[in-house]
């Protein structure tokens, strides 16, 4: 994964500085051989290659390739579009242009040094160099712009530097895969840091650092400007904040992916932030004024980010602490009006340089060394083993979902946060002949729409339909809202058109609130008041809304999702105390009612698979986990649970039910009964995802199922196997051979969770071995064995095994 992740980002490195080289070798010309724009374009195309081969295969590898093609990726989109800012004419002095690409060359610089001092220190000779001769190219290119002596030669040397690193790393591989390993050139070769890799490899999410340099890049903006490297704050600076911004909701999607549910909503929160500066600072190009920010969110937003620092440092105590930062810094914001303009949150911003600098540094030296930086993380666990009452939810299984298995973690979190952001942004009382004058359109288009939009996305991702439309639908709501009123679209006239819009959206969140009546008391609060400030949509779309109901009822929806931003985090983040989210207030049968009755066993423990035996013994059915999909079971010795195993299934005549035995022993009484060639497969074959379907005879009497023998495969043959699954097989062991049936009713698709087996026959199962996701989705393959006497077999179906092992 890492090699060829090494041999895509070689050739873009080296498209993107030989572009750079080009155009800084033949900059004092009249006219430079690539114009800017075309560039800009160029680099802004590069961007998302390189990040796309920074993360492609990159989780679980503790390379340091992934960071800097990350920060890479983010430091050409701002520069790009700084670049296509100056072809277009938008900054007309050299000044402009100078203050516009200061701050970000600067950080970039000093983020390549960073990280190619953990190159070197970690033994990575090929990023680290990468990195150096991108720090001094960006150094140069600083150099450049603050001194008129120095050429820029130099800038287009280090740029060329880079290009030969690239080209000499991207032969090294293209060698290594032609020749098969045979040959490599010095430098190039990974193979054998693939040990040390696997040694080294980080179990925390490799995203945390890239995401702190972003914030690192954003905060440089305000630094440059209260430290007198830049004259002023402007236009020119909003593709670096929303470059940064824009990445960064990147990685609060690959932070879900890493299931690190607290890292993923706080770049989610700092996002916004850098889209609300970059809003602030595009607003004056059209207005001569400055924008307002306003007072009640930002209070709010720091006591988001409070709660969040709070919750994380259990956690991650240096996460937690250097979140406060970003408190100090809402605040700061708060009790200044001219907002990011102020000295005020321009002194946090460089609080925020420093601090993010060195918890990055801390991220990316832990991920590679083998003695670590100490993050606090034992003290708080330590502290927490002695608390009777606050645990941490560890293990794998605290991200699963109820049904299923997903790739990405809760970002409900995020979701709640959102809307209470959204709705304290309604409360901000703006002019309404300058309606863009007070910075609430980020709030509530990036807030409370595409943020919202992510998580209502992760929602659906993780199987949970109705949360997830309730949230797409919301985040639709207040993107067209948020516009409409801010943004100044609507104007003075109020139509009818948006009155019918907003009515039939009421209807549809009508059926939302009536589907949470079954889901929780919190969720029907939370559909619920979000009618209301619908209600207060509708009411100013017809021009009847009362004075100070709309200041109500975004306010009465604001703590409602409040609450249950701390109830979903108390619950991800703590075991026992936690915040209710209530039960339906309507009750139904089947999944939740009767979740109680079935015993969900753990198929890791002993004890459980001899529970599950005990209850086979005694004629019961049982859902089970395989070396393919989950089955459901009845011991043989007991003809009652065979017939009861074939009435739950409802089952269709092509689809008999097999057999499984969990060895050759088992049926050793019968064994004259067998052919030799017959016999001398079965045990070539077994134990494996292969079916045997064999010709029925007396030795079927020799398994206890008496009259319930003609449920078991067909009039003339039986399948039988035995599984490749050391549980499946010890429970075997404990019953003697059994039954088996997909557990799922006839028809539908295989049941690959053991959370599904019960959703799906309900009351039809009497016990349930819980064994996680499936691991494979494929069933097994069926071999006809009648005929292979005459030397002849046939395939039925074919599943994992493919016909040519067979």
């Amino acid at each position: 994964g890492m090699s060829l992740q090494a041999l895509c980002a070689s050739p873009l490195c080296l498209t993107g500085s030989l572009l750079l080289a080009v155009h800084f070798y033949s900059s004092p010309r009249a006219a430079p051989l690539i114009p800017s724009t075309a560039l800009g374009v160029l680099l802004l195309l590069l961007s998302p290659l390189l990040a796309y081969a920074g993360i492609w295969r990159s989780p679980g590898s503790g390379s340091l390739l992934a960071p800097l093609c990350l920060a890479l990726s983010a430091f050409w989109s701002g520069y790009g579009a700084i670049l296509v800012l100056a072809g277009r004419g938008a900054l007309p002095t050299p000044g402009d242009a100078r203050d516009a690409l200061v701050p970000g060359l600067a950080t970039s610089t000093l983020t390549l040094l960073l990280l190619a001092l953990l190159g070197f220190l970690s033994g990575e000779p090929f990023p680290a160099l990468l990195a150096t001769a991108m720090a001094l190219a960006s150094g140069h290119e600083v150099a450049l712009h603050c001194s008129s002596s120095l050429g820029p030669s130099a800038v287009a040397c280090g740029h060329l530097f880079v290009c030969l690193l690239g080209g000499y790393f991207a032969l090294g591989r293209i060698l290594y895969f032609l020749t098969k390993g045979r040959f490599a050139l010095p430098g190039t070769d990974l193979a054998e840091k693939k040990a040390q890799e696997q040694g080294w490899a980080s179990a925390g999410n490799p995203f945390v650092a890239p995401g702190l340099l972003l914030n690192v890049l954003s905060a440089s903006v305000f630094c440059c400007r209260l430290l007198g490297v830049t004259s002023r704050l402007f236009l020119g600076h909003v593709p670096w904040l929303w470059a940064a911004g824009t990445f960064q909701l990147g990685i609060c999607v690959l932070s879900y992916r890493a299931m690190d549910v607290l890292m993923a909503t706080a770049f989610g929160f700092t996002s916004i932030l850098k889209f609300a500066g970059g809003y602030s600072l595009l607003y004056p190009t059209w207005q001569p004024a400055e924008p307002a920010f306003p007072t009640p969110l930002l209070v709010v937003f720091s006591i988001l980010f409070a709660v969040l620092a709070l919750f994380l440092s259990l956690q991650s105590p240096v996460d937690g602490l250097y979140l406060l930062v970003f408190v100090a810094y809402c605040i700061a914001l708060a009790c200044s009006p001219k907002g990011v303009f102020a000295a005020g949150p321009q002194g946090v911003a460089v609080a925020i340089f420093v601090a993010s600098a060195l918890v990055a540094l801390i991220h990316l030296y832990n991920l590679r060394a083998k003695a670590k930086i100490p993050t606090g993380k034992g003290a708080v666990r330590a502290l927490l083993a002695r608390s009777s009452l606050l645990r941490l939810r560890e293990g794998p299984g605290r991200h699963s979902p109820y049904l299923g298995y997903s790739k990405y973690a809760d970002a409900e979190i995020l979701t709640y946060a959102c809307s209470v952001l959204a709705s304290f942004a309604l409360t901000a009382t703006g002019d309404p002949q300058a309606p863009l004058a007070t910075v609430v359109i980020p709030w509530v288009v990036v807030a409370g729409g595409i943020l919202k939009l992510l998580g209502g996305s992760v929602a659906f991702a993780r199987g949970k339909t109705l949360e997830s439309s309730a949230f797409i639908l919301y985040s639709i709501m207040w993107i067209i809202w948020g516009l409409a009123r801010f943004a100044g679209l609507q104007g003075t006239a109020r139509t009818f058109h948006a009155a019918l819009g907003i009515v039939a959206f009421m209807l549809f969140n009508g059926f939302v609130v009536f589907c949470s009546l079954f889901l929780s008391t919190a969720w029907f609060f939370y559909s619920l008041t979000f009618m209301l400030v619908a209600g207060s949509f509708l009411l100013d779309a017809i021009r009847a809304l009362p004075a100070g109901y709309d200041l109500a009822a975004s306010l009465i929806f604001g703590l409602v999702s409040f609450y249950c931003f701390l109830a979903t985090l108390a619950s991800s983040t703590l075991e026992g105390l936690c915040l209710p989210m209530g039960k339906p207030l309507v009750q139904l049968g089947g999944v939740g009612a009767g979740a109680t009755k079935c015993p969900h066993l753990p198929a890791r423990k002993a004890s459980s698979v001899k529970r599950i035996a005990d209850i086979l013994r005694n004629g019961g059915t049982c859902g089970i986990p395989t070396d393919t999909v989950y089955v459901l079971v009845a011991a043989c010795s007991r003809p009652d649970a065979v017939e009861k195993a074939h009435r739950s299934k409802r089952q269709a005549q092509d689809r008999p039910m097999s057999l499984w035995i969990s060895s050759l022993k088992q049926l050793e009484p019968a064994k004259h009964l067998f052919t030799p060639l017959l016999w001398d497969f079965m045990e070539a074959a077994w134990p494996s995802p292969i079916s045997l379907v064999i010709p029925r005879g007396e030795w079927v009497d020799f398994l206890g199922m008496k009259d319930s023998a003609k449920y078991v495969g067909t009039p003339q043959s039986v399948a039988i196997r035995i599984p490749n699954c050391s549980v499946t097989t010890h429970l075997i062991d404990l019953v003697g051979p059994i039954v088996v049936t997909s557990a799922n009713p006839t028809g539908e698709a295989d049941t690959t969770h053991h959370n599904q087996v019960y959703a799906k026959l309900g009351d039809k199962v009497d016990a349930v071995l819980c064994g996680g996701p499936s691991p494979e989705n494929i069933a097994s393959t069926v071999v006809d064995c009648t005929k292979i006497d005459t030397g002849n077999i046939g395939f039925f179906r074919v599943g994992i095994i493919p016909k040519s092992q067979v």
